[in-house]
């Protein structure tokens, strides 16, 4: 009986659970150790959340088995948090009108094409002004030196 007794304490000892009752016995701990302990646990935790993260966000998220066709056409700002939306769904795009409290269908359309020009016209006058700008500037002789 107490060979099993001794084996168990010197079980624990090899363990470090021990070490507050042989805590007189040893010589004084060096702050340094301890200090390199608590922050080698802080290194390995905060690798230990990024490596999650990294690897969650390697995976992607997890999606159930029924998934709807869902596909953002575009959208227009019309407020600081408020937005108007298309959304294609099957053979249909609906408008919704989004705010940060609530979504609200404002109607449906059939599915379009979509214009093949990726520029608005406000956008191609802008760069033809911007060219005309460069284009003066270039041309104009250098008053500074």
């Amino acid at each position: 009986m107490m060979k099993n007794i001794l084996r168990f304490i010197a079980g624990f000892s090899l363990f470090g659970i021990s070490q507050p009752i042989f805590a007189a016995e040893t010589s004084a701990v060096n702050s340094g150790v301890g200090f390199l302990q608590i922050a080698g646990a802080l290194v390995f935790i905060l690798l230990l959340m990024f490596g999650s993260a990294w690897l969650l966000k390697r995976i992607g998220p997890i999606t159930a088995g029924n998934k709807i066709p869902l596909k953002i056409i575009g959208g227009i700002n019309v407020g600081t948090r408020e937005r108007i939306l298309v959304v294609e769904v099957d053979d249909q795009w609906m408008i919704l009108g989004v705010t940060p409290n609530n979504i609200s269908n404002l109607g449906s359309l059939e599915k379009r094409d979509l214009p093949t020009t990726s520029q608005s016209p406000a956008a191609g006058v802008f760069q033809d002004w911007l060219k005309r700008t460069i284009d003066k500037r270039d041309k104009a002789p250098n008053e500074i030196k």
